[in-house]
This record gives C-alpha cells, structure tokens and sequence, in this order.
C-alpha cells in the first residue's frame, strides 16, 4: 500500500472514511484561529468576558462567537453574575480536559517545527 492511500485505521475502506470523519469532526470544535489560544488562556482560571478579550487580543464580537461555538461543544461554561453592571464569566469544563493529550503533543510538534523553519 502506498503511503498516500493509507489512513489511521488502515482495515477497510469503510473505517478509513470514519478516521476522516472524525478528524474533520475535531477541527470544526477546535480548528480556527482562536479556540486553542482562548483554551490556553482559560487554563489559567475563569476569565470575565473584557478580561479574555484584553487576553487574547480578540474583538469582542469574534470572540463571542467562539465562545459560544464553545459552549455548544461543552468546552467553556458561561456564568452570568448577579452584579451591577452584569458580568459574564467563562471558564474550562471538565470535559475540555480531554484535549489536554493533543495540545502538548501540538504544542510539542509546533516547537518542533518552528526549530526546523527559524534554525
């Protein structure tokens, strides 16, 4: 088999149509160019909504939008607190731990690869 035809699970075509599948399915919850650095920040402890905007360098209507794509896959919570004026608070879920494993091994691969390219 050559090396451009295998996949993942090299079995059947049908399991290799899956490993496809379920890698398009992990970049449309954290592909982008913000959902893994607003995971980074937020590493750190909740944020307020300002707060992680400041962060990360992000407008506020971007960054609403990623935050709620987020939510929607159960990666941040939203907490809206009784102040005056209202805040809104955002933190990690348990759930968003998962992606623990591939952020080092990206963050691995990309140290890895900006020694290659800079030298």
């Amino acid at each position: 088999m050559t090396r451009k035809n295998q996949c993942l699970t090299p079995v059947t075509d049908q399991e290799c149509k899956i490993a496809r599948l379920t890698l398009q399915d992990t970049l449309d919850v954290v592909g982008g160019k913000w959902k893994l650095v607003l995971i980074a920040i937020l590493r750190g402890g909740k944020l307020r909504f300002r707060e992680l905007s400041r962060e990360a360098g992000i407008s506020p209507r971007i960054l609403s939008r990623e935050l709620k794509e987020m939510e929607m896959n159960a990666l941040v919570t939203r907490t809206v607190c009784n102040t005056s004026p209202v805040t809104v608070e955002y933190e990690l879920t348990e759930y968003s731990d998962t992606l623990n494993d591939m952020i080092i091994a990206m963050h691995a691969w990309g140290k890895q690869h900006r020694e290659k390219i800079l030298g």
